[in-house]
């Protein structure tokens, strides 16, 4: 029997439930997956999601008694039970903590123009000169951390809670194409290769059509 639930939106557009489900599977959590489908912005306005999550928003994870309904805080509560999520040496896992906080923080220009859609492309649109400011600093982001820490994921040859945090990013940048660099291109790869990055993906492409939504699929 599981030990608890992880509630999360659609695969195809909820960007924080893809981030709590990396987490809680990088941790290998005993929990049952219960997908909500999306009616607004990161759930608002879904009956479904309101109904079972406190804060009205996905992703929510109940496990063993806890209750954590944020995505860094899922992160972080994942790391209890998998400490190498987070660097080990001191400098590098305050590094993490940095880049990974400012994705969680920051960024909103990128986040309203180029929503995630992982069954669409639209290349060369959404470039908003904030989205643009965006994208230059998350590239700047990824290539001091690939370059202090050697790749070919941001803290090095393991996936973790940076890489989770950015995954969403990455997914985006798929689909809107804006130019990138070519280290930002090889993270990517990378980064959409991942096992379980692959594995959202095609738990996508398998949702039923009626869980479309036109705002996602045909943006102004």
């Amino acid at each position: 029997m599981a030990e608890g639930r992880l509630f999360i939106g659609n695969r195809r557009y909820s960007s924080w439930s893809l981030r709590g489900w990396l987490a809680v599977k990088l941790a290998g959590l005993d929990v049952e997956e219960v997908v909500l489908p999306l009616a607004g912005t990161g759930g608002k306005g879904s009956p479904a999601v309101q109904e079972n999550s406190p804060s009205g928003l996905v992703p929510y994870l109940e496990h063993q008694g806890a209750r954590i309904w944020e995505s860094l805080a899922i992160a972080e509560y994942c790391a209890e039970f998998a400490p190498a999520l987070w660097p080990a040496e001191r400098k590098a896992r305050a590094h993490a903590r940095s880049i990974a906080s400012e994705m969680h923080a920051g960024f909103r220009e990128l986040r309203m123009a180029m929503a995630m859609n992982l069954g669409r492309t639209f290349p060369g649109r959404g470039r908003t000169e904030g989205a643009l400011a965006d994208i230059a600093r998350i590239e700047a982001i990824w290539a001091e951390a690939l370059a202090a820490h050697g790749g070919p994921f941001l803290m090095g040859r393991a996936f973790t809670i940076p890489d989770v945090m950015y995954a969403p990013v990455v997914a985006r940048f798929l689909t809107w194409q804006p130019e990138l660099s070519a280290t930002s291109q090889a993270y990517m790869a990378a980064v959409r290769a991942h096992p379980l990055v692959d594995e959202w993906y095609r738990g996508a492409m398998a949702e039923p059509a009626e869980w479309l939504l036109p705002k996602y699929e045909n943006p102004a």
